[in-house]
């Protein structure tokens, strides 16, 4: 568990109140929007373009490695699940989901089995700070995906190769076979475009390959991530960056192989993807920290858009994200897990205690960010400034 704690202030200075974000910026609430277009990367994922009418077009606009939240009503209640924006090489500005289908139950199955071209989705306003860090010209970036941790890269793929004609980009996805390979087909001709300065290896984890072997045809571990990063010619120094998504086993095992290798760490940014996140109902129960402050007793005020929305939080609360939801159904959030971040806030007077926070790194957690649905209060009184 870690605890965050609100930068100090003095008696003279005020909660802070951020003057009202401007459309583009704001995260409480959903759109419905038009389902344009749909493709089938492949037999268990689907492409869907969405159609952005011009009102909210500021609203919608993104930058590669940020995601959405999609909210799918059903009989019994509501299904949000947080995408990755994936757009098309040849179409950046576009508004692209790739979704896989998962479980029977979830929104993966309903889409890529019934959903129409001019069918409605609901969307939050694109969210998160998944990103390439800012590196000079002739930069190497090295990009780690496992399964469907391939949509946020692919994108920032197509992002540095265009802005910056003088970098590399090393693209490694590891798929259990070649028929898993979501985006190959984008991957190969973004490669004919930038023959000299793109590689794209693909990791089979499961398939059969005959004779083949090394660490293009089994599971991505330690050993055959270090020959791979060789093979790219990745080299720690400061014109190296890298960017992670996958699940949590292939994750943990690349930030301990670079942190070995002699990566900076300000240069490794990374986001975790799961296929299976679980409803609130199966997440371990939270303990209340030890302390002088019940749950009872706390309050928390959140800032977003500009308004501040106010919530006691009762003994049955789990987290701040529970006693908030209760009068502001608006408060944004996905997967309740700590891991798509779409509940991201800095706490700015007050302190809580939160469980693990996947979506966070060092950097967030020493700013002040934590996850409301992972966060309990700590202090009678806490803000958190979902704006910030």
């Amino acid at each position: 568990m870690n605890t965050t704690t609100a930068p100090p202030a003095t008696a003279d200075t005020p909660t802070p109140t951020p003057p009202a974000e401007p459309a583009a910026s704001r995260r409480g609430g959903f759109h419905s929007l038009r389902v344009a277009g749909l493709l089938r990367p492949t037999a268990d994922t689907v492409a869907v373009t969405l159609e952005v009418p011009a009102a909210l077009r500021a609203v919608f606009a993104h930058r590669p490695g940020q995601h959405v939240v999609v909210r799918h009503r059903r009989p019994g209640g509501e299904l949000r699940r947080s995408y990755s924006l994936c757009p098309p090489p040849d179409d950046p500005e576009a508004l692209r989901l790739v979704i896989k289908r998962g479980g029977p139950e979830g929104f993966g199955a309903y889409a890529t089995s019934r959903l129409e071209t001019g069918d409605r989705l609901e969307l939050s306003a694109p969210t998160g700070s998944f990103a390439l860090p800012e590196l000079p010209p002739g930069a190497h970036h090295v990009l780690l995906a496992g399964g469907s941790g391939i949509t946020p890269l692919a994108p920032m793929a197509t992002h540095a190769l265009r802005r910056d004609p003088a970098c590399r980009v090393s693209l490694i996805h590891s798929v259990p076979t070649s028929a898993d390979a979501v985006l190959a087909d984008e991957l190969a001709r973004l490669k004919d475009e930038f023959v000299d300065r793109l590689t794209v290896l693909h990791v089979l984890t499961r398939e059969d390959r005959g004779s083949a072997d090394g660490p293009l045809a089994r599971r991505l571990d330690a050993a055959g991530l270090r020959h791979l990063l060789a093979a790219v010619g990745a080299r720690p120094g400061p014109d190296t960056a890298f960017a992670l998504c996958g699940p949590p086993g292939l994750l943990d095992t690349a930030r301990e192989v670079l942190a070995h290798w002699g990566a900076d760490p300000a240069l490794v940014r990374w986001e975790l993807f799961t296929t299976q996140p679980a409803s609130h109902a199966q997440l371990a129960p939270h303990t209340p920290p030890p302390g002088p402050v019940s749950a009872a007793e706390a309050r928390v005020s959140a800032l977003l858009d500009g308004r501040r929305r106010v919530a006691a939080v009762g003994p049955g609360d789990a987290s701040l994200l529970d006693a908030l939801l209760r009068a502001h159904p608006d408060v944004p959030y996905a997967c309740r897990e700590g891991v798509c971040g779409s509940c991201r806030a800095k706490v700015v007077s007050g302190r809580v205690t939160a469980d693990a926070q996947h979506a966070l790194d060092d950097r967030d957690l020493a700013a002040g960010y934590t996850l409301v649905c992972r966060a309990r209060p700590d202090t009678p009184e806490v803000t958190v400034d979902f704006d910030a």
